[in-house]
């Protein structure tokens, strides 16, 4: 292929499927999957290659991005360069932000980041616009495949992020959270498997702390694997978010308390149940962003059971008492993530 003009991604093992997909749509093109051993790409060459982009984007779901190149240069730093000051001009206005993202694939004698620094500065020179590396209103997309460099100018809404405006991180109501959790006693390995689902799940929403909260006296075997399970969930979960986030993440402590005395010990604090026998979520959500939303409240109490509920008589001492699903009772592994799920929507709507 001379100058392929379109590249499409794909998920890795789709490559032939999107080529033959693209060929019943537009027959007059030419496909290569796979180019130079790239998995996950496709290059295609077409004569009127922007409309036919819009067919593939149109038609077929196996095609995850589809970049139409304004230019197509070789692999040289100073000609990838001198192709966007070409691309840019009269596409990006001195109003709008930009940034550059270079996907390089091959060896070569420069960098992505060299690429990203270079483009930059002269998209900078000749728009005037300013650089916005996180919600950019548009994006120069330089994807490099050994020896051929693809140059385009797309929107920034075609690029799709876990966090944009309008969205707000919920991690600073979490942190107030105290997870009250009776524990899952029974069977040894049971106990364990259960243990290791909930502290998965409190790990997950990295809440202030867990705190496993028996009645009176318990099997000390079966509390021990509960805790070992526990522990096992938090450190699992734990180590996946450290590879992942690239903010700081924290590893929630573990507390045991009687769930009496819990109770006593914090009746000035907000204590919040989760039970069949309390009202729908949405019934009470002023109620909860009230609690949540005071900066008073240092740390609220959220009462889970296990299997069995929270005994009636700490009722009286709850500020509230949920009920999230009526009419279904929410097994001891989903409890914790339904009720936390639940007062985050809630927070978010309001």
């Amino acid at each position: 292929m001379n100058k392929p003009n379109i590249l499409v991604k794909t998920p890795l093992g789709m490559e032939n499927i999107v080529a033959a997909r693209i060929l019943e749509l537009t027959p007059n093109v030419r496909i290569t999957p796979r180019p130079k051993g790239f998995l996950g790409l496709v290059l295609v060459e077409a004569e009127k290659h922007f409309e036919v982009a819009e067919q593939i984007k149109k038609n077929i779901l196996e095609a995850e991005k589809v970049i139409p190149a304004y230019e197509v240069v070789e692999t040289s730093l100073d000609k990838i360069v001198e192709a966007a000051k070409k691309v840019v001009k009269n596409r990006i206005k001195p109003y709008e932000t930009f940034a550059v993202r270079t996907t390089r694939r091959g060896k070569h004698s420069f960098t992505s980041l060299d690429v990203n620094v270079k483009v930059g500065a002269v998209v900078k020179e000749i728009t005037n616009a300013s650089v916005n590396l996180s919600f950019p209103d548009k994006i120069v997309a330089v994807e490099i495949i050994g020896d051929i460099a693809l140059i385009s100018v797309l929107k920034g809404a075609e690029e799709y992020k876990k966090m944009k405006p309008g969205k707000k991180p919920v991690i600073k109501y979490l942190h107030k959270i105290s997870f009250i959790q009776m524990p899952y006693l029974g069977p040894l390995d049971a106990s364990y498997t259960m243990g290791v689902r909930i502290g998965r799940e409190a790990q997950t929403f990295e809440v202030k702390e867990l705190v496993i909260a028996p009645i009176g006296s318990v099997p000390a075997e079966q509390l021990l694997m509960f805790l070992k399970g526990v522990y096992e969930g938090i450190e699992s979960r734990y180590n996946i978010q450290r590879k992942t986030y690239a903010r700081k993440v924290s590893k929630i402590p573990v507390y045991v308390q009687d769930l009496y005395q819990l109770v006593r010990d914090r009746f000035k604090e907000p204590i919040i149940v989760f039970e069949p026998e309390g009202e729908p979520i949405t019934k009470v959500k002023d109620k909860i962003v009230e609690i949540f939303e005071n900066p008073k409240n240092k740390r609220i109490n959220i009462l889970v059971g296990s299997r069995v509920g929270i005994p009636v008589g700490i009722y009286r001492f709850a500020d509230l008492i949920l009920d999230i699903a009526p009419g279904i009772t929410i097994s001891t592994d989903l409890a914790a993530a339904s009720a936390i799920i639940a007062l985050i929507t809630v927070l978010e709507s309001e």
